[in-house]
């Protein structure tokens, strides 16, 4: 399984792959679609190099229809990575729950030894005796 995270994660660390899998979230698309808002930017094999990448990561599947080869997500590989993260994920929970307690326990003691503070009263105050 390492090797497939490693892969998915190189493949969902640049922008213009991560906006090509959003794109797929909505459905099947041509090379063509998929390429055409990159298009300013880059080439056409530059867009074909990004889809081989998600392709080889497992993320991008091409189908095979007469002329027209659409490209699918496959969204398998990020189950991985969600279950991979889901471990680290209970970690941090649980150090976030000590922390909750100890300021809690932190703010009872600090609430417990401060004295209340003498009220203020402000320059326009009714009670300031001005000459």
């Amino acid at each position: 399984m390492q090797d497939t995270l490693s892969q998915t994660f190189s493949a969902l660390a640049d922008p213009t792959r991560r906006a090509i899998l959003a794109r797929l979230r909505h459905g099947e698309a041509s090379v063509s679609e998929l390429a055409e808002p990159f298009l300013g930017q880059m080439t056409l094999p530059g867009v074909t190099k990004h889809l081989k990448v998600l392709e080889k990561a497992g993320l991008v599947t091409k189908g095979r229809e007469a002329q027209w080869r659409p490209c699918t997500l496959n969204a398998e590989p990020l189950n991985d990575v969600a279950a991979w993260m889901d471990e680290y994920r209970a970690h941090m929970e649980a150090s976030l729950d000590r922390l909750g307690e100890y300021l809690k326990t932190v703010t009872k003691t600090v609430t417990k030894t401060t004295p209340p503070s003498a009220p203020t009263t402000s320059p326009d105050s009714p009670d300031d005796h001005h000459g």
